[in-house]
């Protein structure tokens, strides 16, 4: 396996496979690479989380080594949020932040040989499906039935809803919109680099760094960075003026 993708022989496969089956309720259930990698990722920030609960807990005035980075890390974070958010920010810190960083780091988990949970649809999809509860729970909260009806029908009156069915098919489109982009970005990185390795074998050895520091950190934190923008834009119009 390199780069979490099989390859054999001259065979380049970049599928999603079954690991391991079991009988749930009478259905057969697989963990796959995707689970795996998942649960890697998952469990590698849940111990960075700890690690940086404990260095704040202890932490001092003047920060140093790790504290230092996790401070840095948040107050990056948040100066995203605040600069599109504005006066919303605050209530969305811990949410943007957290999709961010789970966002990047499985993105890069290529350079760790796994292969990306986010180049598995099953797994962008929920994030947009997310973010789509978000906006249109925080619209209801924030706007009256009738301004929401207005915009549904916009550009024309309210009383003239030719629009509606457009506008409804236009907000649905947003979590497959959100959640496709995200996947096939980090698919196409994962494909090339396959091809890369499958058609040059032993001889891709060094100079496919420079490759991996495009598709992986660079492509990945640009698809994590714009799934993020997109969340706090929508969001932050759903809210209105009424906040």
């Amino acid at each position: 396996m390199v780069h979490g993708v099989l390859l054999s022989g001259s065979e380049v496969d970049v599928m999603v496979h079954g690991l391991v089956s079991y009988n749930f309720f009478g259905h057969e259930v697989w963990l796959t690479t995707t689970h795996v990698s998942l649960l890697l990722v998952v469990l590698v920030l849940c111990g960075f989380s700890i690690a940086a609960g404990r260095a704040m807990k202890k932490g001092t005035e003047v920060p140093g080594g790790f504290q230092n980075v996790v401070e840095l890390i948040v107050e990056m974070l948040d100066g995203m949020v605040n600069s599109t958010m504005g006066k919303n920010a605050v209530k969305f810190y811990n949410y943007v932040g957290t999709v961010f960083i789970f966002i990047l780091f499985s993105n890069i988990s290529g350079l760790l040989g796994l292969r990306p949970p986010t180049a598995d649809y099953g797994v962008t999809l929920p994030l947009g499906v997310l973010t789509f509860i978000l906006i249109h729970y925080n619209q209801f909260k924030y706007q009256k039935p009738k301004a929401i009806w207005a915009d549904m029908c916009s550009p024309l009156p309210p009383w003239l809803p030719i629009w509606l069915p457009i506008n409804i098919i236009s907000e649905i489109a947003v979590p497959i919109s959100l959640s496709l982009r995200l996947f096939a970005n980090v698919l196409s990185g994962t494909i090339m680099m396959a091809l890369i390795y499958g058609l040059l074998g032993i001889i891709a050895t060094a100079w496919p760094a420079a490759l991996h520091v495009y598709f992986d950190l660079f492509s990945g934190a640009i698809q994590t960075y714009v799934f993020c923008m997109l969340t706090m834009t929508y969001i932050n119009n759903a809210i209105g003026d009424e906040a």
